[in-house]
């Protein structure tokens, strides 16, 4: 068996910030800016959902096994997209060992219900991510890059107020939709600093203006100034998650002031790339469904290749993966990189 790692000069941590200040690097990082979590890292860790959400060392321990078994260059602990709809007040299910958590109803109905909970830092659910961040930062902070993640406005206006109304009122209510996403930033903002405070090297920002829900303009009016504004007052790199058809606002995205833009397969990666140039940094973009459920390692690669030709900074699969993901799938994007390396010495 051919050795890949010998041609590889640099640590995960070391390539992942030259990566991001566009520097030379010995291959293509490999990043998981929203979850790698499945089963079968579950059962090799013996660290299980529900448990780890709520629960720092379990997180981190589960969070670890991206590095250790995956071999990717970067460590996420936070899995679900639920955490500070808990914190909020949300009613709340944990989901289990194949199951991500959800929310149980809306909690808000006008923009002046919303209250930040004056304790909202040391909610369980916003403490495990913080602990959790705290053990993987003093563990691998000379080895792997630490990521964490929070959701923006829009996601949050989902969670507490319920999908089907908030995207009713963009239409029949925009200046209280406007109002909502002013309020719900400042959890953000919050959030996200906490996160830096405690050991992120980056953060990822998931804010679900998907383009199957939410039109180019749409983006334009309500959520690129918010974005702008937000990212001026984090204190750190953040990478932009959106799902879904994006390629329509990705011109907007890339004048965000975000470092990083993870996006997903249902845009190329050659027109990804085609639309912001080298304005931010693109991660993405490897298929969840298709490639890393139902797909083979060389059905991984190929994705891996048409990616690194296009140009894509950091390749990554294009959202959180499917809890039975076969660990043979998520290891083979690595092996993808290195042997498109290898082949190119």
């Amino acid at each position: 068996m051919v050795s890949y790692i010998k041609y590889e000069k640099m640590k995960s941590r070391e390539r992942v910030f030259a990566a991001l200040k566009r520097e030379e690097v010995d291959r293509k990082p490999v990043i998981n800016p929203v979850s790698i979590a499945n089963v079968e890292l579950m059962e090799r860790c013996n660290t299980y959902f529900p448990y780890v959400h709520t629960n720092a060392e379990k997180m981190a321990t589960l969070a670890a096994t991206g590095y250790e078994i995956l071999e990717f260059d970067s460590i996420a602990p936070y899995f679900s997209i639920q955490q500070e709809a808990a914190a909020f007040g949300c009613g709340m299910d944990w989901g289990k060992k194949d199951q991500m958590p959800d929310v149980k109803g809306c909690l808000y109905h006008t923009p002046d219900e919303i209250k930040i909970p004056k304790n909202f830092l040391d909610h369980i659910a916003i403490k495990t991510v913080i602990n959790a961040l705290k053990i993987l930062k003093n563990k691998y902070s000379d080895e792997a890059v630490i990521i964490g993640k929070v959701m923006g406005p829009w996601t949050l206006a989902y969670h507490l107020f319920g999908v089907q109304k908030f995207l009713m009122d963009t239409i029949l209510d925009p200046d209280m939709v406007s109002e909502i996403l002013n309020r719900l930033k400042k959890a953000t903002v919050k959030f996200a600093n906490a996160q830096f405070e405690a050991g992120a090297d980056l953060v990822t920002l998931a804010d679900h203006a998907t383009g199957d829900l939410v039109s180019a303009k749409c983006y334009a009016k309500f959520l690129k100034p918010i974005h702008q504004e937000i990212s001026a007052k984090i204190n750190g790199p953040v990478i932009l998650h959106i799902c879904g058809r994006t390629v329509d606002r990705m011109p907007d995205i890339a004048d965000t002031g975000f470092k990083v833009f993870h996006f997903e397969s249902k845009n190329t990666p050659q027109e990804a790339k085609e639309a912001v140039g080298n304005k931010i940094i693109l991660a993405g973009n490897i298929n969840n469904i298709e490639i890393l459920l139902f797909g083979t390692p060389e059905d991984v690669k190929k994705a891996v290749f048409e990616n690194i030709d296009a140009g894509i900074e950091m390749i990554a699969p294009e959202c959180a993966v499917p809890l039975t993901t076969p660990i043979s799938n998520l290891q083979a994007i690595v092996t993808g990189v290195r042997e498109y390396c290898n082949a190119r010495e």
